[in-house]
């Protein structure tokens, strides 16, 4: 079987894997997303808070994603909850680093200029830094989201959801007559998701970025 007449025979099967995929990408970004932003907040202030912040996300990127997993199914059992939780640990690293970077590149006039003005502590962080740290957050966010679309993959070592299914069967089938064609359709659906999700980046910065921050 050719590799386009499987992706007709499969072609069903194959876009449930592809949206669980994304979906479980997108819902664990949108938590790491938030997560991350805030520990940016709570710790751009301070040196030594940004740096235990940073160092402390950053060491779970040496753990290696199929021990991760592994390690977690002892705790939550196999599927969405080991999937999700060792997305979001992964996803934290660069949305923490780029929101505590892009804070302290604040101008501190700017920020003056807003406590001149009878602006709150809060009022300042959601009108002034936030909006102007936003460029670098948003690249946190896409370089998290790539990294999320591959490490996905291997959540089917626990049952978890995605195209890494359809490339563990094939793996899992060397020699047979679609192995290839399994492991190929995996891996091509995850390299297109990514670059869908990439797409809708670039439209949402051109959207929320002003041409004066990103100049």
């Amino acid at each position: 079987m050719s590799f386009w007449e499987y992706l007709v025979e499969r072609h069903q099967q194959l876009l449930t894997d592809a949206f669980q995929h994304a979906s479980v990408v997108f819902q664990c970004m949108v938590v790491a997303t938030v997560l991350g932003v805030l520990i940016g907040v709570l710790t751009y202030g301070h040196e030594w808070a940004g740096t235990l912040a940073t160092t402390t996300t950053s060491t779970f990127l040496t753990i290696p994603s199929l021990a991760l997993i592994g390690l977690l199914i002892p705790l939550v059992g196999l599927g969405v909850p080991p999937t999700v939780i060792a997305l979001t640990l992964y996803g934290l690293l660069p949305v923490v680093r780029n929101a505590i970077v892009g804070l302290r590149g604040v101008d501190p006039a700017l920020v003056d200029a807003a406590r001149g003005i009878g602006m709150s502590r809060p009022m300042r962080l959601a009108r002034v830094e936030l909006p102007l740290a936003w460029p670098p957050i948003l690249t946190g966010i896409r370089v998290s989201t790539q990294m999320l679309m591959g490490i996905a993959a291997v959540a089917a070592y626990a049952s978890g959801p995605g195209l890494g299914n359809e490339i563990f069967r094939g793996i899992a089938s060397l020699g047979s007559a679609n192995a290839l064609n399994q492991v190929l359709s995996g891996t091509l659906g995850i390299i297109v998701l990514a670059l869908l999700f990439d797409a809708v980046y670039v439209l949402i910065g051109r959207l929320t970025i002003s041409g004066g921050i990103r100049a």
